[in-house]
Formats: structure tokens, C-alpha cells, sequence
């Protein structure tokens, strides 16, 4: 009974579809929310506050979703601590996609008044809550399938996600933007949302045909699977769950500074196009994706604390020059700030997965991993537009929000140095015997 997993366990090729697609269109789903919070929302939800207050309103809408994000960690890391990965990723495919669609049906303030964005935050609190669970368990279904040279290399699969969901939504909103503002205001916004049903389709039927990693089935089998993950986890681990939690502040406040205050700050503060700033952010995805990969091949040559510490080590220095180089308003040089930044993005995001399979026990992973993450998200992604906007307009310098930007970078990097990352074995006999099946094609 033992051998079963290995004898059937997926490809290399069947593990990455499984953990790259769900991940891009959750994050398709999830990125096209901020896109849409920083050029329409204000004004179909908010209609009747200020320009700045109308941007905050709605930025506050889109930081909702990370306040469940945490949450859905929890939960969701609980039952894929205790059933399993595959169960939770079809899960969390379903609510993400479902609420996604459901806000491109979504009547605006102008049809029913406060009911509208009361819709929305309850719809966002869903997608948000299935987010939550959805990194851990895409992350750990690749890497949990890996030999231990190799986790950085598998755990970048879902890592791709992240840059393919921004320059699909991206795209999204370039392409409907084409139809013109009013088009635009009255419908054109709303078909990102409603496509996302059929990407929903296709990633659940890459996930349903997933099986949880053998490394996973083992302590199933020996009855040895924690009755209360989260519990477990802060009684056995908590010095690495919360050193790990402040050093995932970093890639969001990056991320989330580029591809969601940077649309309104671009075109409202600086005079770009939105167009343009869109067709900037999407080329510069193309950047995070080969970063990733050289990140992750580094790192299990390297060691992923080492890669880690250097992206973080960028994160603190990058964001002052960028602001710079955008305030010119040359598309020249905004283009290299985007570009830049996707680097550093993409340095963190391919030692991120192996690192984090690493620092935690098997029988809390999902949950370790998940909250972790989580608590980074909410930090360096939900509050930094929100801190940048209120920023900016009591300051109004660019100097101001980039130094918030590079202290939350320098938490990250201090977290990071305190880590303490054990030892992987680095010999096959030292490995479990369906874990060295399950990772054959992809040894050291």
C-alpha cells in the first residue's frame, strides 16, 4: 500500500500544470480586483467622495480581501494539514473563481445605492478567504513531490503564477480598455471578471486529477497527522512562523506598490497614461518570470535563505531610485523602474517556495507556510496603497512613500537573517523512499 503513491505519482510537467495554472488564475482573479480598485471602483462604488477619499474607500475595499486572507491560511491550512493539498486547492479554486465572477455582475451605487459596495466587500472577503489557502497548497503540492535539491526548482511553479496573473489581468484591462471610457464605465470593466469562469473550468480540471506527495501520505499512513495544525504550530514552531510572517512582508509591498498604487499614483500624480502604464507593468511581468527561474535554480545551488536575503537586500534599496526614475515621466525610464522591480520581485518569489517548505515540520506545513504568507500579505500588500495614497497627499513627495516602501523591505531582511532554515539531507539514502520516486527526473 505504501508503494501506491509512487508508482502513480504525477510528472514533472503534470505537477507544474497543476500548481502554475490554479495559481495564475487565482491570482488573475485576485490582481484584477486592484487593477479595477485603482481605475474605476472609486467612482462606480464611491461616487460620492472625493477623488482621494473615493481612492481610499476603494483601495480600503480591495484590503478587505487580505484581512480574510489570514483566515482562509487558517482553515484552509487546517484541513490540508489533516485531509490533504489536493481537497483544499480544488476549494479554494472554486470560491476564488466564484466570487470573482460574481462582482463582474455586481449593479453599482448608481442602481442600488449602498448595497453595492456592501456586495462587494462581502464578495472580495470570499475571494480573499479562498486566497488564503491557496499559495500553501500550490507551493507545497510541487515542492512536496521534490527531492530536497530540487524544492526551490518545483516550489517556483506556483511562484510563476503571481507575475502570469498580473499580466493576464493586465491585459485584460488594456484590451477592454480599448472600447473607450464610457464603454468602458458601463460594461467594458466588468468582462475581466466574467472570463475568469471559464479559467476556473480549465484549472479545475488540471487540479481534480492531482494526488497529495507521498512525503504527505506517509505520516497519514502512520496515524501521525496533527489533530490541531495551527495549535501544534504555535506551541512547536512559533519563533519560525513569525520570522517568516515579517520576512513575506517584502515581495507584496514591492509588488503592491508597482502594480496597484502605481496605476493611480502614474496617472493621477505624475500625468501617464493609463494605457501605458498598464503596457509598462505587463512587459515587466515578463522580467519577474525569467527572475524566478534564476532565483530558483540559484537557490537550490545556494541555498534559498541566501537568494532570499539578497532580494530583500534589494527590496530596501530599489524603491527610492524608482519613484525617481517614474516622477521624469519618461516611459523610457519608468519601464526600467518596473523592470527592476520585477527583478527584485522575482529574486524573492524563487527562493520563497523552497525556503518555506524548509522551515516547517511536515504535519503543520500547510498551515505554517499559509499563515506565514498570509500575515506578510496583509502587512506589505493591503495597507500599502492605502499608507502610500494617505502619504503622498499629506506630503506630497514621492520620497516620503518610497522610504514606507524600503522600512517595511528592512523588516523583511532583518526576519530573514534570524531565520533558521534546517538542514536538508543531501544524500538519497537520508530521504523517505516515496519521496525519492516521487522526485526522480528532478535530483541533483
Amino acid at each position: 500500500m505504501s508503494s501506491a503513491p509512487s508508482s502513480t505519482a504525477p510528472s514533472r510537467k503534470g505537477i507544474f500544470a497543476a500548481s502554475f495554472v490554479g495559481t495564475s488564475i487565482e491570482w488573475y482573479d485576485y490582481y484584477i480586483f486592484g487593477t479595477a480598485a485603482a481605475l474605476i471602483f472609486g467612482d462606480l462604488f464611491f461616487p460620492g467622495f472625493s477623488p482621494v477619499a473615493g481612492t481610499l474607500a476603494a483601495f480600503a475595499t480591495f484590503a478587505v480581501g487580505f484581512v480574510a486572507r489570514p483566515l482562509g491560511a487558517a482553515v484552509i491550512g487546517h484541513y490540508g494539514d489533516r485531509i490533504g493539498r489536493k481537497s483544499m486547492l480544488v476549494l479554494t479554486l472554486i470560491m476564488t473563481g466564484g466570487s470573482t465572477f460574481a462582482i463582474g455582475l455586481l449593479p453599482t451605487y448608481a442602481a442600488i445605492g449602498i448595497g453595492a459596495p456592501l456586495l462587494l466587500v462581502t464578495l472580495r472577503l470570499i475571494q480573499g478567504f479562498g486566497v488564503g489557502g491557496e499559495w500553501g497548497g500550490a507551493i507545497l503540492i510541487a515542492t512536496e513531490h521534490a527531492s530536497p535539491r530540487r524544492r526551490a526548482l518545483y516550489g517556483s511553479f506556483a511562484q510563476f503564477g503571481l507575475p502570469i496573473g498580473v499580466l493576464t489581468s493586465n491585459l485584460a484591462f488594456l484590451l477592454v480598455s480599448q472600447l473607450g471610457d464610457d464603454a468602458f464605465r458601463s460594461y467594458g470593466w466588468r468582462i475581466p471578471f466574467l472570463v475568469s469562469a471559464l479559467m476556473v473550468v480549465i484549472g479545475f480540471m488540471v487540479r481534480s486529477r492531482l494526488q497529495d506527495a507521498p512525503e504527505f501520505e506517509q505520516i497519514k499512513q502512520k496515524q501521525e497527522v496533527s489533530k490541531v495544525p495551527v495549535a501544534e504550530l504555535f506551541r512547536k514552531q512559533p519563533r519560525n512562523l513569525v520570522l517568516g510572517s515579517l520576512a513575506s512582508i517584502a515581495p507584496p509591498a514591492v509588488g503592491y506598490t508597482v502594480i496597484v498604487y502605481m496605476l493611480t499614483y502614474g496617472t493621477k500624480e505624475v500625468g501617464f497614461e493609463r494605457n501605458t502604464l498598464l503596457t509598462l507593468i505587463l512587459l515587466s511581468t515578463l522580467v519577474w518570470v525569467l527572475a524566478i527561474a534564476v532565483s530558483a535554480l540559484a537557490s537550490d545551488r545556494f541555498g534559498s535563505k541566501r537568494i532570499y536575503t539578497i532580494g530583500t537586500l534589494t527590496a530596501v534599496l530599489w524603491p527610492i531610485p524608482m519613484f525617481a526614475m517614474v516622477n521624469t515621466k519618461s516611459v523610457g525610464l519608468a519601464l526600467v523602474a518596473f523592470m527592476v522591480a520585477a527583478v527584485v520581485q522575482g529574486i524573492m518569489a524563487g527562493a520563497q517556495g523552497g525556503l518555506f517548505t524548509e522551515i516547517f515540520d511536515v504535519a503543520v506545513r500547510y498551515s505554517g507556510i499559509s499563515i506565514a504568507y498570509q500575515m506578510g500579505g496583509v502587512i506589505g500588500g493591503a495597507i500599502t496603497p492605502i499608507a502610500l495614497t494617505a502619504l503622498f497627499d499629506a506630503s506630497k513627495s514621492s520620497t516620503v512613500i518610497a522610504c514606507y516602501v524600503s522600512a517595511l523591505s528592512l523588516i523583511s531582511l532583518v526576519a530573514i537573517l534570524g531565520l533558521r532554515v534546517p538542514k536538508a539531507p543531501t544524500d538519497a539514502a537520508d530521504l523517505p523512499a516515496p519521496a525519492v520516486a516521487a522526485g526522480s527526473g528532478g535530483k541533483g
